[in-house]
């Protein structure tokens, strides 16, 4: 159980710094696992367990996009630079999907500044990068000791740490979505909500099977970022403005359609605005105030966003040119990210359906909370129906939409808690609430092991019905055999994987 109170300081007026001081000093009690304010019986005890048994499913390989988000932190650690060549042409991993040409060159990937084309994110790094220091140092430090240790970056004692953190970072998210929904529900609905975002949804391939991938990371700002906006929305000092500033630089710098999450505190302020302009007495004075609470909000999070715009500046020369191809604004698909067997967000993974109905219903508890959540699906919805690849090619599940999980969290709690009050009958609902997750969950990691294990294919659309003959026939019987390869020869499964991924998507 988390006990943290935030001091409510002196208003949108001014800015108290011993408040803020101790706003600071929370908010790293609860990033910091060892120091976390939780009572650690009952169900964070359990989540806890869990998470530590899960932990061998780890998977320490970069593979897909998780090259590029990888290449940031191992370059500036290494090489003191982001040159990224490397990270293509010299690392052991299996997906190299590029030609390097007689020059060493790779083919005509590069960007009018001479740097090879790197899109992703710069944020999973920034996160990685305390956790990857240390190990540097260390390899290094080892290395020159005499031990036959690599110090390129490619060594298992990076990728284990860095998708460690990866869990780590996942696991907190979590902890914080738990959290935020225990202000709402009970707390076994907040647990069993908790569990079915966490098993029943795209996350764990994203936590485990692909970790250098940035939706563990960008789930970890999320939650930290609504949690925080939520503590201080009674009255929100100055400091506190800024704080929120910071977190929400980290979410984009993480995850750049997190700008969707800002809805929360645009549509806050908004709100505020007509009710100061309804109350002619104090309307001046609450509007100035206001103003330079969001002042102080943008600008602290345009210098917090600025490692993302540095780099842009130096791959692409621009720090607005984000090398992703243009969106198709005015022609969004309008079912295809939610209903399409290519990667539907709640074709493959249904626990969305009822966490979106009981955001709906959150409008009981906390009608601003209900519309800005909604408010903020929709945007993230659009920008993704927008994109030329809202399937996200390789993806299980429809992946983009995984940094939203802290209000499933919340909206799944609240529809479990809503469908118990119709049962009226506290035990049979918490059975029944605890068989469905289960249900969903156990559906859910079955399709995860036909798509890990190529039985679906992970780019295109798939067929329901052999997915569902796989389901019943295919994966009882293939489970132990793929699990001990898992365990014990996950490199040349990985291998495999690959090219059978590139194969596809050169025959598209």
């Amino acid at each position: 159980m988390m006990h943290v109170r935030f001091p409510l300081g002196r208003g949108e007026g001014g800015a108290d710094p011993e408040a803020c001081t101790a706003d600071l000093r929370q908010l790293w009690s609860q990033l910091n696992t060892w120091q976390i304010r939780m009572n650690l019986h009952g169900y964070p005890k359990a989540l806890l367990i869990i998470f530590v048994a899960t932990l061998p499913f780890v998977n320490p390989l970069v593979r897909g996009d998780g090259v590029g988000y990888y290449a940031y932190v191992r370059s500036m650690l290494v090489q003191h630079n982001l040159r990224f060549e490397n990270d293509w042409i010299k690392s052991p991993w299996p997906f190299v999907g590029r030609t390097v040409n007689a020059e060493g060159r790779i083919g005509a990937e590069y960007t009018a500044t001479g740097y090879l084309d790197n899109r992703y994110s710069v944020g999973p790094s920034l996160l990685w990068g305390p956790f990857l220091t240390s190990v540097h140092l260390a390899t290094e430090a080892l290395s020159k000791a005499g031990l036959n240790i690599r110090t390129d970056g490619f060594s298992l004692p990076y990728l284990l740490t860095g998708a460690m953190a990866t869990a780590l970072y996942g696991f907190l998210g979590l902890c914080v979505s738990f959290a935020l929904a225990r202000i709402y529900v009970g707390e076994v609905w907040a647990f069993l909500a908790t569990l079915g975002m966490w098993f029943a949804s795209s996350l764990p391939v994203y936590m485990y099977f692909n970790p250098f991938y940035s939706h563990a990371h960008s789930v970890f700002a999320v939650a930290i970022f609504l949690w925080y906006w939520q503590r201080t929305r009674p009255r929100r000092t100055l400091g506190q403005w800024g704080i929120l500033g910071l977190l929400a630089g980290l979410m984009l710098n993480v995850y750049y359609i997190n700008i969707a999450v800002l809805l929360f505190p645009l549509l806050e302020s908004l709100k505020k605005y007509g009710q100061a302009w309804r109350t002619p007495a104090l309307r001046w004075e609450a509007v100035r105030g206001l103003l330079l609470a969001n002042s102080i909000f943008s600008v602290v999070t345009l210098v917090a966003f600025l490692p993302t715009l540095i780099t842009r500046q130096i791959i692409y020369g621009s720090p607005l040119s984000f090398g992703y191809e243009p969106s198709s604004w005015a022609h969004p698909v309008i079912w295809q990210p939610l209903l399409s067997s290519n990667h539907g967000l709640v074709s493959w993974t249904p626990i969305v359906l009822p966490s979106l109905v009981g955001l709906f219903l959150l409008r009981r508890y906390d009608g601003e909370l209900a519309a800005y959540s909604l408010a903020a699906f929709a945007a993230m919805y659009y920008v993704v129906a927008c994109h030329p690849d809202w399937h996200g090619i390789s993806s299980f599940g429809n992946r983009f939409f995984i940094s939203l999980t802290p209000l499933f969290v919340v909206g799944l709690g609240v529809f479990l808690q809503e469908c118990s009050r119709c049962l009226k009958q506290g035990r049979t609902a918490i059975a029944a609430g605890a068989l469905a997750i289960g249900a969903l969950i156990l559906w859910n990691l079955a399709f995860i092991f036909q798509w890990g294990t190529g039985l679906v294919p992970h780019v295109g659309p798939i067929s329901w019905r052999q997915m569902a003959y796989n389901q019943v026939v295919r994966v009882p019987y293939n489970l132990g055999s793929n699990l001990k390869t898992y365990f014990t020869h996950r490199s040349g499964m990985m291998k495999r994987i690959e090219e059978d991924d590139l194969r596809r998507m050169r025959n598209q």
